[in-house]
């Protein structure tokens, strides 16, 4: 007669109240009531998130420039260390003035064609922007505004102003510059908007670090084109610190520099997943 096993003898208690004498015990088979507690397998092959696009505009068209430096470093830098970022630069030298006579039965001149093309293929934005008069290049207003409100306050004997106006308006007081950023903003924004729903980060290579005027005043733009700004991190690199940040050919050297480019690229790449849905 064969034993019982203690798994044997546990069912025969648990059986026994519901069966009738003499009757033989069921077969039941134990890996119906005790299977196996192993978690289901994964599917080994996982769907990739498709890589993001990014754009890479710079606001100055110098031929070293050091804008254009920080650039070439995100550009090296997802290539070599990154996954999932494809940054393209987008030249806007080419772009004529903005001008509405040149936009022909909802047509655009080649040159801003093609480059509304690139910006709306994009699935972000990262801009390089050099600093002059606290703005972005090409906010010529600032000049004509300041003497302005100092000649009425000159003119109305409003002294209190007067000096302050005078002291502060002596940063305007430079050559015309080119508008090359704020162009380029400008072409884009005509309807329809391609700047529309697009994730945006923003570097910027100055003469010392208090350079946020032109980063902050291109996050307000942004709000009215609705293209949205990474928060942090914000880099501001003073190009002319020692130990040198640029070669003299405007290639960035400061790996300290390039680490906190790497952050930003992270977090731009994050957020524009996020606004896509992915």
């Amino acid at each position: 007669m064969e034993s019982k096993t203690d798994d044997d003898n546990q069912l025969h208690k648990f059986f026994f109240p519901f069966m009738s004498l003499g009757h033989a015990r069921p077969t039941i088979d134990m890996a119906i009531l005790f299977p196996s507690r192993e978690p289901p397998k994964r599917e080994e092959s996982m769907e990739a998130k498709p890589p993001i696009k990014v754009a890479a505009l710079c606001g100055s068209l110098r031929k070293r420039s050091y804008n254009c430096g920080l650039l070439r470093s995100a550009i090296e830098l997802s290539k070599e260390s990154m996954e999932g970022v494809e940054i393209e630069y987008i030249d806007i030298s080419p772009l004529p003035m903005l001008n509405t006579d040149l936009e022909v039965n909802g047509t655009f001149p080649t040159a801003v064609q093609a480059f509304r093309t690139k910006i709306l293929e994009a699935d972000s934005i990262l801009f390089a922007s050099p600093e002059y008069n606290y703005s972005v290049t090409g906010d010529s207003l600032s000049l004509s505004l300041s003497l302005s409100l100092w000649s009425y306050c000159y003119y109305n004997e409003i002294w209190c102003l007067r000096v302050p106006l005078l002291l502060h308006s002596k940063t305007f007081f430079l050559p015309p510059v080119p508008a090359p950023l704020k162009n380029a903003i400008d072409w884009g924004s005509r309807p329809p908007n391609v700047w529309a729903d697009k994730a945006a980060a923003v570097v910027t290579a100055a003469y010392d670090l208090s350079a946020g005027g032109a980063q902050y005043h291109l996050r307000q733009i942004g709000v009215y084109i609705d293209l949205h700004f990474i928060n942090k991190p914000e880099i501001f690199v003073n190009a002319y610190q020692t130990p040198a940040k640029f070669d003299r050919d405007g290639n960035l050297i400061d790996e300290a520099v390039k680490e906190k480019l790497k952050e930003l690229l992270l977090a731009l790449q994050a957020f524009t997943l996020q606004l896509k849905g992915k």
